[in-house]
């Protein structure tokens, strides 16, 4: 016997290895070939029903334009021919026969229409439209082969040993079954298509379905899908719909379980709702029936995958640089600043840039709902907070936390979100010697920001007079920052307001930067200007202190 050539010999070992590790054990010698006998079984009557559908049914018919009047009328001549042969179909294999038949359907009668047909490709004669066609059939032909082959792609997976490997390591095991299975179920696809349907398995059995295209554009900063046949995405600000498409609402559903399982949080009628978070730090929200009316709708705001800082920020015109000159003065001073903004408005973002210029030697702890804060100092605890269980029992709230965090000497508290009672112990830590300390906060502009502020203690129970609140808000709140998503899509700062002090029962503020809008682009852009009040900042002593008070006043 001839001897094996090292190189030859270590590539089989490796083989056979990563083989033994993806697939199920083999049957027994001598076993019989259940699921052989059943693939061959299923062809043979598929085979022999596609010529009497075709000739039955007209897929373009209005009377049959849903997917379920479709199915009744195929399932009507599946009963018929199979009550008129001694056949062995179970009622789930007779269900998988009529699945197969109704997605062959509309393929078989495009074909059969013929590409120089009134019904063709070719009819209409506008430049592209044939690409288009043939682009939205390919996609069409990867979907019906990925659900016909997903099952038999499944039963011979070893599940526990393909979750342990990486993507890159599962991905050539798992095109090598792709091709054994579509050579079987007699499905003909180029091999862009295999690759495509054995990229969509990979989704489904590692990722988020669907969903893994969106997640990989680096341009897409929102995903929203609203049921399983609507999904949107944000690109530079504006919402557009996308051909992303799941199977039904339970496709839509697996998904939001697979995400929040990653976190230890839960999903279903006793809980329908929840703030989740992706292993990249994106934010996800989830609502499902009876809350949701149409179906599971998932939310996700993408953590950008570049670091954004202030300098960034300046570059891309959300603020002006003397903007970002105060804001690391006022940082590096350990001013207490509050971000307002409205909802996609870019807080968490300008959080996240803020937080870079404090001192790496500080303890920071960070407090959210769901951790989606990416701060760069070594020295940084991160906390969040804890739904109650089924017995709503166990919940940990952010005023909890805040509570805590209290007790862990920290240098510096961050609040992802200020949205309750937590407010009053914020407060009373920016009061108490953790100075430098930052939050957000939802609000259309500084005044409603400390107003808000105001009404959060009051909702904490706290009896205290109007006049003694306001006081602990105007001592404890330093600098309040606005920033807004224009109609353009852009962001941009549009108000630097110092807490002053008070005045009576007023606290009183003073702008040191607004935002002026001057007009509209032709390119549909707003336009305008970053304006500095011209003021003496009320910080400046603080800024003296870390010998930062000449850099300021020269930029104002």
């Amino acid at each position: 016997m001839a001897e094996t050539p090292p190189d030859t010999a270590d590539e089989s070992v490796k083989s056979a290895t990563n083989v033994r590790v993806l697939r199920r054990p083999a049957a027994p010698a001598g076993a019989p070939d259940r699921m052989g006998a059943r693939a061959a079984c299923h062809i043979r009557y598929l085979d022999s029903l596609k010529p009497l559908v075709l000739a039955e049914i007209d897929p373009t018919d209005p009377a049959l334009s849903s997917r379920r009047k479709l199915a009744f009328a195929i399932g009507e001549i599946v009963a018929r021919e199979l009550g008129s042969v001694d056949h062995s179909l179970s009622l789930l294999e007779q269900r998988d026969l009529i699945t197969d038949l109704i997605d062959w359907l509309p393929r078989a009668a495009r074909g059969q229409a013929g590409p120089g047909s009134a019904d063709g490709p070719e009819a209409d004669g506008a430049p592209g439209q044939e690409g288009e066609e043939a682009t939205e059939a390919s996609r069409t032909q990867v979907e019906d082969a990925k659900r016909t082959i997903h099952g038999i792609v499944m039963e011979r997976i070893d599940m526990s040993a393909a979750a342990r490997l990486e993507r890159e390591e599962l991905s050539p095991q798992l095109r090598e079954i792709v091709g054994e299975a579509l050579v079987e179920e007699r499905v003909s696809l180029n091999q862009r298509e295999q690759d495509a349907v054995a990229d969509l398995l990979l989704d489904e059995m590692l990722g988020l379905g669907p969903l893994e295209p969106l997640l990989a554009n680096d341009s897409i900063t929102d995903i929203m899908v609203n049921g399983p046949g609507q999904v949107y995405v944000e690109r530079g600000g504006k919402l557009a719909v996308t051909d992303v498409r799941f199977r039904d609402d339970a496709h839509v559903l697996n998904v939001a379980r697979r995400i929040v399982s990653l976190i230890g949080r839960r999903i279903d009628e006793s809980s329908p709702l929840v703030d989740a978070r992706l292993k990249d730090g994106s934010r996800v929200n989830i609502i499902i029936p009876p809350l949701a009316i149409d179906g599971p709708s998932i939310s996700i705001r993408k953590f950008a995958k570049h670091r954004i800082t202030l300098d960034v920020m300046t570059r891309q015109q959300n603020l002006s640089p003397a903007i970002a000159r105060v804001l690391k003065i006022a940082s590096r001073s350990r001013l207490n600043i509050l971000i307002s903004g409205g909802t996609g408005s870019g807080k968490t973002t300008l959080l996240n840039a803020l937080s870079q210029m404090i001192d790496p030697g500080e303890r920071i702890v960070t407090i959210e709902d769901a951790a989606e804060l990416r701060l760069q100092q070594p020295h940084v605890v991160r906390l969040e907070t804890r739904p109650a269980n089924l017995d709503g029992q166990g919940e940990i709230s952010m005023r909890d936390l805040v509570k805590n965090a209290l007790r862990m000497r920290p240098d510096r508290i961050i609040l992802g979100e200020v949205r309750g009672s937590e407010a009053i112990d914020m407060l009373q830590a920016m009061n108490t010697g953790h100075d430098g300390s930052l939050g957000t906060i939802h609000a259309n502009r500084p005044r409603e920001a400390l107003v808000r502020l105001e009404n959060m203690i009051a909702l904490a129970g706290v009896n205290l007079p109007s006049r003694a609140t306001r006081t602990q808000i105007a001592s404890a709140i330093d600098m309040i920052v606005q920033i807004s998503r224009m109609r353009d899509g852009t962001r941009r700062i549009t108000n630097v307001t110092e807490v002053v002090g008070m005045e009576g029962d007023v606290v009183t503020m003073q702008d040191l930067f607004t935002f002026e809008f001057e007009g509209e682009g032709q390119d549909g852009q707003i336009l305008g200007q970053f304006k500095a009040a011209g003021l003496r900042p009320h910080f400046t002593p603080k800024a003296a202190y870390f010998g930062l008070d000449r850099p300021l006043l020269e930029v104002m």
